[in-house]
């Protein structure tokens, strides 16, 4: 049986900062993007502090998980990318209240962000 590849679009989902799909279900598995601390409404960042936008990079997953027939209780590896390891304490935090109960794999890398923004969180998902 083929694994048919079917991209994820739904309302509240931010924009693409590029040309990638923010979401790909494919077979049981729902692939999300790198979702930044962006406010969808606006497309800027979603505050200058690094814990406004890593609710507002939870809250983008969350969305695009939903689109794709997902949750962040489905989530089974994450790779978090943060502009500075001095926000790491808070990154716990925020993950924490994500999930609170048996949290997903993650990877964590310290990078440069486009347009300054200070965190970027991508999933891999069970979906359906």
């Amino acid at each position: 049986m083929a694994v048919v590849k079917e991209v994820v679009t739904g309302p509240g989902m931010p924009p693409g900062l590029g040309p990638y799909s923010q979401g790909v279900r494919a077979g049981d598995l729902l692939f999300v993007s790198g979702q930044a601390g962006l406010d969808p409404a606006t497309g800027k960042a979603a505050g200058d502090g690094f814990g406004d936008q890593a609710r507002q990079a939870m809250g983008n997953l969350e969305a695009v998980l939903a689109a794709g027939g997902s949750g962040l209780d489905r989530v089974v590896n994450t790779t978090v990318l943060i502009a500075d390891f001095a926000h790491f304490a808070e990154l716990n935090q925020v993950y924490t209240e994500s999930f609170p109960v048996d949290p997903p794999a993650r990877m964590t890398v310290q990078t440069t962000l486009p347009g300054g923004l200070l965190i970027s969180i991508g999933c891999v998902a069970l979906a359906g």
